[in-house]
């Protein structure tokens, strides 16, 4: 787990046991945080696939709230639960059986190239995978890419994203007096908490709209493409608010509205604020300290450094000078695959194929990663398909995959390569 630091290097070395066994050529390259675990096998005139996966995983805080052992894989119901089920193990070792399964289908040999790069940091950012990336360029190039996560939406239908939205994580803390006062001083002495919480107010608007100035102006517009897919993706909201008790999303935002804010619009988010007195019965004090986490989900073609400093322009010009910023890890980037990509709809026509119904294309996921280098750094076209579903449980007690999701997106991975490379099923 790279947030808490534990079985880093075993967690890579089970990584490249399984990926040598695939008959790949594998090397375990040390970086400033996790090793990378790089795999290789080239077959002259073939097209190479690129795949990029993480071994690390969510804590698993809290244990009490999970039916079993989070790190012994359990069985039941259908259901395969476990930390790192659906994100990230369970994708990984779907491509590793997609890949068996391809050799099986064409005379016992990969078809096809094959790169992997799994690292051990995701979950805390990707703080290395940049510079990694950039470092091993010339060993890292393939024709398509498949990325670390995917499966099927909240009605179950198969689901292909194209892109991911960039992050900047930034810390604030405020110090209003050396020490907590008590709270008599009210009407003389600046309570930290309260600053804090009218800091972060004033970010965003009770709708969602980001109220800091220039915030937007960087922002692309979707292109006619883009804006097609937004709006002919099926209705989810409706099952979404129902999974996870939401009466009403913001701005009232319902059908292709609403998948047009989830994919295409930037936001500010508050992960926590913290400060002052929360135990039991009352603590009559003014805090003299107070923090909070935020998190920036940034759109093409938003710079995360420059908004972090747009973020410090507006505390400064709202009179919250005395509120510090920080960032707290290295910021991802975000881009995007043209949706009419070949690869992207060869990927489509292959989640047809292994769901019997037709996959709905998604420009951007809500969430990050380190996309950025692969496609442009890299240059390739990169789809996320998988075998996870909208109640899995990532990042949760329970986590969870589904074992006739395993079968189809596995399946799926290996007829988008068929059909890429123009292969039938007997060579």
């Amino acid at each position: 787990m790279a947030a808490e630091g534990r079985a880093q290097g075993e967690a890579a070395e089970s990584v490249a046991a399984e990926l040598r066994e695939l008959g790949l050529a594998v090397e375990v390259h040390p970086t400033d945080g996790a090793p990378v675990v790089f795999a290789e096998r080239r077959v002259p005139g073939a097209p190479t696939v690129l795949f990029y996966n993480h071994y690390d995983v969510q804590p698993a805080d809290p244990l009490e709230a999970w039916t079993a052992d989070p790190f012994t894989l359990d069985e039941r119901d259908g259901k395969l639960f476990g930390r790192g089920a659906t994100d990230d193990k369970g994708q990984l070792a779907s491509r590793v059986v997609a890949l068996e399964w391809l050799k099986r289908r064409h005379g016992g040999e990969l078809p096809v190239g094959v790169v992997f790069v799994v690292e051990g940091e995701e979950e805390v950012g990707s703080p290395n995978m940049a510079p990694y990336v950039t470092a091993m360029r010339d060993r890292l190039r393939a024709d398509a890419c498949v990325w670390e996560f995917g499966g099927v939406d909240a009605h179950d239908r198969p689901h292909l994203v194209s892109g991911l939205k960039g992050i900047a994580t930034v810390d604030l803390s405020v110090r209003t007096a050396d020490y907590d006062q008590h709270s008599g001083l009210g009407p003389v002495v600046q309570n930290a908490v309260w600053l804090m919480a009218a800091a972060v107010a004033s970010l965003r608007d009770a709708e969602g709209r980001v109220l800091i100035d220039g915030f937007y102006d960087r922002v692309r517009p979707a292109t006619e493409r883009e804006a097609h897919y937004v709006a002919v993706a099926p209705r989810e909201d409706d099952v979404v608010a129902r999974q996870i008790g939401v009466e009403r999303f913001l701005a009232g935002a319902t059908g292709s509205e609403w998948q047009r804010r989830l994919q295409l619009e930037p936001v500010v988010n508050v992960n926590g604020l913290h400060g002052g007195y929360g135990g039991p019965g009352m603590k009559t004090v003014l805090p003299a300290s107070a923090t909070a986490k935020l998190d920036f989900r940034l759109v093409p073609d938003q710079d995360p450094e420059e908004v972090v400093g747009l973020l410090r322009a507006h505390l400064d010009r709202h009179g919250f000078g005395a509120v510090e910023t920080r960032l707290a890890e290295r910021p991802e980037h975000p881009s995007r695959v043209d949706p009419d990509h070949p690869w992207v709809r060869h990927a489509a026509a292959a989640l047809e194929e292994a769901y019997g119904t037709p996959a709905i294309v998604t420009i951007s996921s809500g969430g990050s990663g380190p996309l950025s280098p692969f496609v442009d750094e890299l240059g390739v076209p990169v789809i996320m398909i998988g075998v996870g579903y909208a109640e899995g449980r990532a990042h949760a007690p329970d986590e969870n995959v589904r074992w006739s999701d395993v079968e189809r997106g596995t399946y799926a991975t290996v007829r988008t390569i068929e059909r890429w490379a123009g292969l039938t099923p007997d060579g």
